[in-house]
């Protein structure tokens, strides 16, 4: 499961790389402090439980954030 959270930051880091060079730098760092922070989590030896603990935690967060985002802050197209 450890292995899995290396594949995310992989997968971060190059979202945050394309970003980057599409001059999309809030969402390129946003995804670089991702990347870091599933690196972090590959290399700390969880047991399983904790691991998805944390990945559906991680999936809360992101999707509340993504509704958020969508509703309040994106204008309508009209």
């Amino acid at each position: 499961m450890a292995r899995m959270f290396r594949v995310l930051g992989f997968w971060t880091l190059v979202i945050a790389l394309m970003a980057f060079a599409g001059d999309m730098y809030e969402m390129s760092l946003l995804f670089f402090i991702q990347t870091a922070v599933f690196f972090l989590l590959g290399y700390l030896n969880f047991s399983e439980r904790a691991y998805l603990m944390m990945f559906w935690g991680y999936m809360a967060v992101a999707f509340l954030g993504f509704s958020y985002w969508s509703v309040f802050q994106m204008r309508l197209p009209l």
